[in-house]
């Protein structure tokens, strides 16, 4: 299965995300790209690359000017110690400094709202699936936007630098994404920095509203780092493309893209995304995925709740519910309750463990599991269609009816399932 994976260990940008992706490519399909970024009609906006070395790391650097206006970002000591600085914002609470001096270009204000960047978008020279998913990524931008500033939808509006700039970013990713074509992206946790951040509304946390409200449900942390390492942009671009969040998954390497920021820090700021195959597809015929377990000790329920809780997992998605006996603190006896789920799932297995028990933590473990390759086919016996399933790899076949449909029968006919087993031949 070819996957991406997006290390996102100093946070995610736009161009930082097209910067990576780009790498991931051969030198002439990168040119193609570019070409066709800067010939897709959206005026005034130019877009180049150039090579770039951080703490021994060498990547490349995306620049996006918007009529001569490259857009940065700055933490409140930063934007505090650029004395006389007059600092034009744009719609994502980033500042415009284009030569870096803390002295703002000066530009006219015009701003755009969604029904403009869809005509804007509609206009473009790229294919309509990209469209599709460039109005996507920017609807959940403006989403987050508009319940930041608590507006419609409708009403939010956009600066025309920013709003270029981020358009530029989004559809250069999704072309890039579109190009690879990856069956599966994995994301790690997202950093976001910490600290404060200035924008036209005044200071405001890291991480800033819009970019929080877009990471709700994926995993985040925080570290000594003071800056915004996660813009709206690049968390809208993960949440869209991600299909789930985690640990590096097993899986062998062709490529690495290495995406670098402007801003220099204690580490290396840069965004990895790796392009490989996964292990499902590395090992062959025979099937082998990863599997998340998720298990936690209760001594205080009962065994009807229990069982309630069981229901409600399944129901939430796990994949295996089991619970084992155990001699729990102050000689209790107890249960060992373990969900085994897909990793993409987890986090919904989770809150439905601590909404339907009585824990207070949950450990978790990552398995890598064999699995027989499985298919169905339906077979007309003298009791009807029964379902008869197949499970073969590593040397081994077997088959078996549907257990419901032999018990099924067995009630219908007052006999037993072993006696509907033979008579429909297995």
């Amino acid at each position: 299965m070819k996957t991406l994976y997006i290390d996102c260990s100093m946070g995610a940008a736009g161009d930082m995300m097209t910067a990576a992706l780009l790498e991931l490519l051969p030198e002439k399909a990168q040119e193609e790209i570019l070409d066709r970024l800067r010939n897709m009609g959206l005026a005034g906006v130019t877009v180049s690359r150039t090579g770039v070395s951080k703490c021994g790391i060498s990547g490349t650097h995306m620049k996006v000017s918007v009529n001569g206006v490259e857009e940065h970002s700055y933490d409140v000591k930063e934007a505090e110690s650029q004395e006389h600085a007059h600092h034009s914002h744009d719609g994502h609470g980033h500042v415009n400094d284009p030569d870096g001096s803390g002295h703002g270009h000066h530009h006219s204000h015009q701003h755009m709202d969604m029904s403009g960047i869809e005509e804007l978008v509609g206009s473009l020279d790229i294919a309509e699936r990209v469209k599709k998913n460039v109005m996507s990524v920017y609807g959940i931008i403006a989403e987050a936007e508009s319940h930041a500033h608590g507006t419609e939808v409708s009403m939010v509006h956009f600066h025309e630098v920013g709003m270029k700039d981020a358009v530029m970013d989004v559809t250069a990713v999704c072309l890039l994404m579109d190009h690879i074509s990856p069956d599966r992206v994995v994301a790690s946790p997202v950093h976001v920095g910490s600290g404060q951040v200035r924008c036209a509304h005044g200071i405001m946390p890291v991480p800033a509203p819009a970019t929080a409200y877009i990471l709700q449900n994926i995993p985040i942390y925080g570290t000594e780092i003071k800056g915004e390492l996660c813009t709206p942009t690049g968390a809208a671009l993960l949440k869209y493309f991600t299909d789930e969040f985690g640990p590096l998954p097993l899986m062998t390497v062709s490529k690495t893209g290495y995406g670098m920021g402007s801003r220099d820090y204690p580490r290396a700021n840069c965004l990895r995304i790796m392009l490989g195959e996964t292990v499902s597809e590395v090992s062959g015929k025979d099937g082998r995925d990863r599997i998340a377990g998720l298990s936690c000790n209760i001594d205080d329920m009962t065994g009807e709740e229990i069982g309630f809780a069981m229901e409600r997992l399944y129901e939430a998605g796990a994949i295996e519910v089991y619970t084992v006996p155990a001699g729990m603190k102050k000689s209790r006896p107890g249960i060992i309750l373990t969900v085994l789920c897909r990793p993409e799932d987890r986090y919904d297995i989770v809150r439905a463990v601590f909404k339907h028990t009585t824990t207070i933590g949950i450990r978790e473990t990552e398995y890598d599991r064999y699995i027989l390759e499985r298919r169905q086919e339906a077979r007309e016996t003298e009791y009807g269609t029964l379902h008869l399933k197949h499970s073969e790899g590593y040397g081994t076949s077997r088959e078996k009816y549907e257990y419901e449909e032999l018990a099924g029968v067995a009630a219908e006919k007052g006999t037993t399932i072993w006696e509907i087993r033979e008579n429909a031949g297995k």
